[in-house]
């Protein structure tokens, strides 16, 4: 299967367990990975067509910075929800990452695939 993919969407969003985190906005890396056929986009040209990535970018980001998620795991399974449904793509694999959330990494999170 062919695959359409956002890298290091950058969002600000309210998301920690910590009472501090619960009082700032943190950003929020997020990629994506989605299963989407391209052989009619590629031969018609028209993006009709296509699995419009921007769409995708801006549902995405407007559900993060209205957020208020704990824990990285539940913004991630609310994210492949949201483009499961919305959108016409067959599975999908979401890795959401807070950047400097611990000490002597770049970042942490999780990653997900969900049919």
């Amino acid at each position: 299967m062919d695959k359409v993919f956002i890298n290091n969407l950058e969002v600000e969003a309210v998301i920690g367990i910590f009472q501090w985190e619960r009082e700032v906005r943190q950003l929020i890396s997020v990629d994506i990975e989605m299963d989407f056929d391209n052989k009619t986009a590629a031969k018609s040209d028209d993006i009709k067509d296509a699995l419009n990535y921007k769409l995708v970018g801006k549902r995405v980001t407007a559900f993060i910075q209205k957020s208020r998620f704990q824990l990285v795991e539940t913004l991630a399974e609310k994210i492949s929800k949201i483009i499961l449904k919305e959108f016409p793509v067959s599975k999908v694999k979401i890795k959401v990452s807070k950047p400097g959330a611990m000490r002597g990494s770049d970042s942490v999170g999780v990653s997900i695939v969900r049919p």
